[in-house]
Formats: structure tokens, C-alpha cells, sequence
């Protein structure tokens, strides 16, 4: 199997809120992890924001940034090319999605295509969710 994950459950993987446990448990059943290239800069803002926002936590995100850099190269990564980001402007179109979720979701469709029945998504946006349903895509 392989776990795609968006932003919002990448950063699960190295930020305990709700949600963490089970992303973890999905990853650690799954043959490969995959995100869109553009996770990268959505999760470091992420971080930086959390950081910026509870200032307490700056140590541990620190560290979560760290194990993020670690593990990236062991992530299976979806590149952005022009094929891809054609897709995402139909996807946001027709799914009022923001222009980040329609690439996330052009590339979670993108390894769905080319492995049906294989790839499981891991998102926390309720709205990518039901539009990753609407194309077939298994979520967790």
C-alpha cells in the first residue's frame, strides 16, 4: 500500500496533535510513503507558524523540522510539472479548492492512476477528503 499524504497529515507525522496516531499507524503499515513536492513548503510554514504562534513549543519543533529533513529523501515525492498543475487548475475549478489542495489533489489522483486500488490518502481537510472521494481515492 502506499500512504499519500497531504500537508495536513505530513506534519501529523512530526507534530502530535489529533489525528497523529492514526496517520502514524497508516504510515508504518505501508510500503511507501508519497507527498507532493510542494509539502515540503506547506509543512515548514506550517511549522514556523506553530512556532510563532506558541513560542513554548519552539524546541520540539525545532526537532520535528529535523526528523522532516531526515526523512524526506525516504518519501516517495510527486513532482510539480506542467501536466500536474494543468490538472489542479481543472481540480480547482471544479471543486472550489484552494490553489496548494488542488495540486495536492492532482498528485494524489496522479499515483492513484498509476496504481489504482494501491494508494490511501491521509488528509485532515474535509473538503480535499470529499473531493479525493468524488475521483475514487480511499482515504483514511
Amino acid at each position: 500500500m502506499i500512504l499519500f499524504c497531504d500537508t495536513s497529515a505530513l506534519v501529523k507525522l512530526y507534530v502530535h496533535e489529533e489525528g497523529t496516531d492514526a496517520v502514524i499507524e497508516h504510515a508504518a503499515a505501508s510500503e511507501i510513503v508519497a507527498v507532493c513536492r510542494v509539502a515540503w513548503v506547506e509543512a515548514m510554514s506550517a511549522m514556523a507558524r506553530r512556532v510563532r504562534e506558541q513560542a513554548l513549543d519552539a524546541a520540539a519543533i525545532a526537532q520535528a523540522r529535523q526528523r522532516l529533513v531526515a526523512d524526506w529523501p525516504h518519501y516517495l515525492v510527486l513532482e510539480v510539472t506542467q501536466e500536474l498543475v494543468d490538472l489542479a487548475g481543472d481540480y480547482a475549478e471544479a471543486f472550489a479548492l484552494r490553489a496548494y489542495d488542488s495540486v495536492q489533489l492532482a498528485s494524489v489522483f496522479t499515483a492513484h492512476q498509476a496504481m489504482p486500488g494501491e494508494v490511501t490518502f491521509a488528509c485532515f481537510d474535509s473538503r480535499l477528503v470529499k473531493a479525493a472521494r468524488a475521483l475514487g481515492i480511499a482515504s483514511i
